[in-house]
């Protein structure tokens, strides 16, 4: 039900699962078992898989080994890939020409890390007038414990949470788990 018009098709969202980003993140394997069942899902189903890349000055260098994706994910030639520098995975990226070149009008987000890439990548969407759909068994984060932050499954609980709460006129949102995810558009 997007508010953007002519863009009837979904698209899966794979945001910075890189080794940096996930090292020691709580459910690590479980998480990147799940994106990897969608993304088998989304190509079998012929729905564009799109992945995210953040780098930074700092432990996230392009090329490092921090910055490279998990080798358990192996995206696709003819996958985009886009490269990022901000939380927000369309604030000065080509997110958002991909998606219109493709008819996207509804993103199905995986990814890490929950509180910092995942959320403002949702919130960026869903204000741009995209139907967003949180996988909530298939993202993660880092322990921020030490500077005052939840830990981290209470940060993710509470992520799916408030996501599948969210509502705005003609946009869609919510959370759902990975066995429920279809590809299909949200129906009107």
């Amino acid at each position: 039900m997007t508010t953007l018009p002519n863009r009837d098709q979904t698209a899966l969202l794979v945001i910075d699962v890189q080794n940096g980003v996930v090292a020691g993140a709580p459910r690590r394997d479980d998480v990147i078992a799940n994106i990897n069942a969608l993304i088998g899902k989304a190509r079998a189903d012929r729905v564009p898989v799109i992945w995210v890349q953040h780098s930074d000055d700092g432990p996230l260098l392009p090329g490092s080994e921090n910055w490279q994706y998990v080798p358990e994910l192996a995206r696709e030639d003819a996958e985009p890939l886009v490269h990022k520098r901000y939380g927000d995975s369309f604030e000065a990226t080509e997110l958002e020409e991909l998606l219109a070149e493709r008819g996207v009008g509804h993103l199905v987000v995986t990814g890490a890390q929950t509180d910092q890439c995942i959320r403002c990548t949702l919130h960026g969407a869903f204000t741009r007038g995209y139907d967003v759909t949180l996988v909530g068994d298939a993202h993660t984060t880092e322990d921020l414990t030490q500077w005052g932050a939840p830990p981290p499954e209470q940060v993710i609980a509470h992520t799916n949470m408030y996501w599948g709460d969210q509502a705005a006129p003609g946009r869609r949102a919510g959370t759902v788990g990975t066995a429920e995810v279809s590809f299909a558009a949200p129906a009107p």
